[in-house]
């Protein structure tokens, strides 16, 4: 077959088929490479893939993160430490595998709160439960192109306080202590506005609102403002829903979309595995090029 690249909804994402990721040419991953920069998410279906395959097709991106600490206190798949469990599978002594249980993930991007968030991530499915567990993606470009010109103008030179207190499932990360405040939560201040490092295209970068804050302001103000520029935020129109079949793989770029995942039944059985490609450089303000 011949690759085929087509638009899986109007503001983000698309589908490459007639490919075998196993065996990628460099004519072919160029295609997606290209697709990839315009789509700033790609759908793989039907394929089969071990713990190799999936870190190399990764690492054709650039090179590989090591997988954060796990939820059970393990960071990573024993002899594959790109690798990152998500699942709500126990063992034989009632202990996670891996991470995110069942429960709703919150709309998010991959560890923002680092001084240099991954550039992308790949989620390739293994278990899948019949129903739920759907993973979605949200185009930021679209996002900052919905908010009011003179909301744009407000945010145009801010900074985001990223959290690095809890993940996307809302459990606390190992090693970090509780804490609501988002002056005193751990994490990193990146741009509200990026640029993106290929096209150059100005997109939000929120991270995810929980212990979210804008630099300098008092936090009732940075909370309001928050609130206002959310509710632009995963619009129908510039969103794509993803319904999760065994053997797919979802790329997605972290600095163009945030992603979300609905719950499922906790007694259904789901087993991704994740990789995230590093990035070349941290977030870039658009206004600092414009």
């Amino acid at each position: 077959m011949t690759i085929h690249v087509a638009g899986i909804s109007a503001a983000v994402g698309a589908e490459v088929s007639g490919v075998d990721l196993r065996t990628l040419d460099d004519a072919d991953f160029q295609v997606i490479q290209d697709a990839f920069n315009q789509y700033h998410g790609l759908l793989f279906r039907h394929q089969s893939l071990d713990d190799a395959d999936l870190v190399a097709f990764s690492a054709r991106f650039g090179d590989l993160d090591h997988a954060p600490v796990m939820e059970n206190g393990q960071t990573a798949v024993p002899g594959r430490p790109e690798i990152y469990l998500v699942s709500n599978i126990k063992d034989d002594s009632g202990k996670a595998i891996g991470s995110l249980g069942s429960g709703e993930a919150v709309w998010h991007t991959d560890m923002s709160y680092a001084e240099n968030p991954p550039y992308a991530s790949a989620l390739f499915a293994i278990e899948v439960p019949a129903s739920g567990g759907n993973t979605s993606l949200c185009s930021m470009a679209a996002t900052y192109a919905a908010l009011p010109a003179d909301l744009k103008a407000r945010i145009a030179n801010l900074r985001i306080k990223h959290d690095g207190t809890y993940n996307s499932g809302g459990y606390l990360r190992q090693g970090v202590e509780a804490t609501d405040n988002p002056r005193e939560a751990v994490g990193t201040y990146h741009p509200m506005v990026l640029a993106h490092p290929v096209t150059g295209t100005p997109m939000l970068y929120l991270g995810r609102r929980r212990n979210a804050y804008i630099e300098g302001f008092e936090i009732a103000d940075s909370e309001a403002l928050l609130d206002e520029v959310w509710q632009y935020t995963a619009l129908p129109e510039n969103c794509y829903s993803h319904q999760w079949q065994v053997g797919d793989l979802l790329l997605w770029d972290n600095r163009a979309t945030m992603h979300q995942r609905t719950p499922f039944d906790r007694n259904a059985r789901r087993l991704m595995k994740r990789t995230q490609i590093k990035s070349v450089a941290a977030p870039s303000s658009a206004a600092a090029g414009s």
